[in-house]
């Protein structure tokens, strides 16, 4: 079995650094293009699909029949933000003290460097004995967008039965995810001048009372309510209101974020974040709810054949036994959550150093994420490690 070469895998890493696929705008049709050329020519089926313009997922496939093993992660990345917190050109590659610098290194660039290189060594072994193997490299993801791997799973281009979701894990397991839901909760009133404020009615009075209501009802709630590491929650990160200082505002709009636990539902979120906000007393005429988007958790079970491999492989990579990790955010597995489906997420990254100034990844670590990918791979699709 080849052994990961860490100048071919930093020279990767480099190379997709320097292809810019920031959200906004999320424009990822360079980096799709790179990589479908470096797929096609390895033998693999290649197909770019998309319906969202600048948002181009790349499929790859070798094999066919059961199981599919579908690995996958996204090739955007957040914004470069302050530029003067660099101390390098974000989309340079720059290495030093055993990492490798630069923006999307971590989260998730040094993904696609490692199954780029697994891409090509199964194919130099003949593919898999058994079963079809499926690269999947998408976009829309950090903006939780509907266009990239929940795009390919809608249009059935995707079918795992074992889903693996690259990103930074440290080189460790997240088999539980929770589910998010984003709610948006619009107040209304009636303007007048505010140097009579009686003669109007305060949308933002309102929505205070709302937030207040909110807050007495599903605060203890959600403190009460957890799944292992796993903790419900409830996030107001926007509120906008009003048009002048000196006029009754007659709107009031706040957005929230709840992350839900796997055996939560998104319609049953909503459901209860409506019910505590009219527990204010407020005309219900005069507060409005909208779903905005909405995805379960999941949990992966311990006798799944996708996790025995990784822990075998982890174990046999770094001598010692595989951890599993809380995850904060969400990923794009969270499309699969209710399809009865091994996901499990991992790949080289210290998740805190992805979305900040100077992001970097070890190559220690990227090399050994390589070397595990492949073990699990040639596990599941029967390929004899030579």
């Amino acid at each position: 079995m080849a052994r990961p070469d860490a100048d071919e895998l930093v020279a990767t890493l480099g190379a997709l650094i320097g292809i810019g696929s920031t959200y906004p705008p999320g424009d990822c049709r360079i980096m799709a293009r790179h990589i479908a050329e470096r797929l096609h020519k390895t033998g693999y089926r290649v197909d770019t699909l998309g319906r969202q313009a600048g948002v181009d997922n790349v499929v790859a496939r070798l094999g066919q029949g059961s199981p599919q093993l579908v690995i996958s992660t996204h090739v955007d990345t957040v914004g470069v933000g302050t530029a003067e917190a660099w101390t390098s050109d974000p989309f340079t590659a720059r290495v030093a003290d055993g990492k490798i610098f630069g923006l999307g290194a971590s989260n998730a660039k040094g993904s696609i460097a490692a199954q780029l290189w697994l891409a090509e060594q199964i194919a130099v072994l003949g593919g898999p004995r058994r079963g079809e193997l499926v690269f999947a490299f998408v976009g829309d993801e950090e903006r939780l967008g509907p266009d990239g791997l929940a795009y390919l799973r809608e249009i059935g281009v995707v079918k795992p039965e074992v889903l693996i979701i690259g990103g930074p894990t440290a080189n460790q397991l997240v088999i539980a995810e929770r589910g998010v839901m984003w709610a948006r909760i619009t107040a209304r009133g009636r303007t007048a001048h505010a140097g009579d404020p009686s003669a109007g009615d305060s949308a933002i009075s309102r929505m205070i009372r709302v937030i207040a209501a909110i807050e007495r009802t599903l605060g203890p709630r959600l403190a009460a309510r957890r799944d292992g590491a796993m903790q419900a929650t409830l996030n107001i990160g926007r509120i906008t209101g009003g048009h002048n200082t000196n006029v009754v505002p007659d709107h009031c709009a706040i957005e929230i974020d709840r992350r839900l636990l796997p055996a939560e539902t998104v319609e049953g979120a909503f459901t209860e974040l409506c019910a505590a906000a009219l527990s204010a007393g407020e005309p219900e005429t005069m507060v409005e709810f909208e779903l905005q988007t909405g995805t379960p958790g999941f949990k992966a079970g311990a006798e799944g054949a996708g996790l025995k491999a990784f822990q075998a492989a982890i174990e046999a990579e770094t001598a010692g036994p595989a951890q599993f990790l809380n995850a904060m955010g969400v990923g794009d597995g969270r499309y699969f959550a209710r399809d009865g489906i091994e996901i499990i997420n991992f790949g080289p990254g210290d998740g805190a150093a992805g979305h900040a100034a100077n992001e970097w990844l070890s190559i220690d670590e990227l090399v050994a994420a390589a070397a595990i990918l492949q073990r699990v791979t040639c596990e599941l699709l029967g390929i004899e490690r030579r």
